[in-house]
């Protein structure tokens, strides 16, 4: 399971209806990726539809869907929002990496 950090679920929403989702029905798609500096990178988007090899769950009010390859590389993981004067975005807090990149948005096993 993702879990979903009450900051983060907060931006999410506003995002998620700003782009013309409705954060009640429709998920945050999260996968893992080959590429950035440390081998394999975080993706996120939103997203309608579920797919059947889709693992999908709800945390603190938000949906989310992952494919089940992904889902072994981000099981235990935490989303955050940090907002502030030296960067503003979402984190991914994984207990699986073993080493991150300097800017957080990419890791290893």
């Amino acid at each position: 399971m993702i879990k979903v950090a009450e900051t983060a679920r907060d931006e999410v929403n506003k995002l998620m209806k700003l782009d013309g989702f409705n954060p009640s029905k429709d998920f945050i798609r999260v996968g893992v990726k080959s590429g950035g500096c440390s081998g394999l990178s975080y993706e996120m988007r939103f997203d309608k539809l579920s797919g059947e090899d889709d693992k999908v769950f709800e945390n603190n009010g938000i949906k989310i869907a992952v494919d089940k390859k992904s889902f072994l590389y981000l099981v235990g993981t935490t989303l955050e929002y940090h907002g502030g004067l030296n960067g503003k975005g979402f984190v991914f807090n994984n207990p699986n990496a073993n080493r991150t990149c300097g800017c957080g948005e990419s890791f290893s096993l």
